[in-house]
């Protein structure tokens, strides 16, 4: 069975690119192996505490998740992805790396969780929400026929379930 290699991007590579990292990499049957990114996390940049949470409410594995700069993976040596997804808006507007091999694009808008005011449950909850949308679309892309996944339709098939 292949195994295809999914970027996701966001800012700061905190939370949305972090839950829908480790959303597919617990969801893909091991036919995915996911990656985040972002393009420009600031220095020592950590994953959001509440993104962990709600991963670990979910079952979720968070060891080995961090915050990286995209330029990671537009070096030399990096893994080959097939598809890199933006998943927030000011990530989708900027302009990305030469990407090796390059990949399907797609973007798949999620509002940001931490930005979100009010008490720790309603911050909390915000990111459960968040993973719920992510996880949801995760879902429909993992069940896609492998003739979609092929590189002509996989840009395709991607950007189609962003209106999902």
């Amino acid at each position: 069975m292949a195994e295809w290699n999914v970027l996701f991007l966001c800012t700061h590579n905190s939370a949305r690119s972090i839950l829908a990292e480790a959303s597919l990499n617990a969801l893909g049957q091991g036919r995915f192996r996911a990656f985040s990114a972002g393009s420009s996390p600031r220095e020592n940049q950590q994953p959001n505490p509440l993104a962990l949470a709600v991963l670990d409410e979910a079952g979720y594995a968070t060891a080995g998740l961090s915050s990286k700069s995209w330029d990671v993976f537009a070096a030399a040596g990096a893994p080959a992805m097939d598809l890199v997804i933006t998943v927030c808006d000011s990530a989708a507007g900027e302009t990305c790396p030469v990407w090796p091999g390059h990949p399907a694009t797609a973007h798949w808008s999620y509002a940001d969780p931490s930005e979100v005011q009010g008490s720790e449950r309603e911050r909390k909850d915000a990111f459960r929400r968040t993973l719920q949308a992510i996880r949801q679309r995760i879902e429909l892309f993992v069940q896609l026929p492998p003739e979609q996944l092929q590189k002509p339709r996989l840009q395709q098939a991607a950007r189609a379930l962003a209106g999902r």
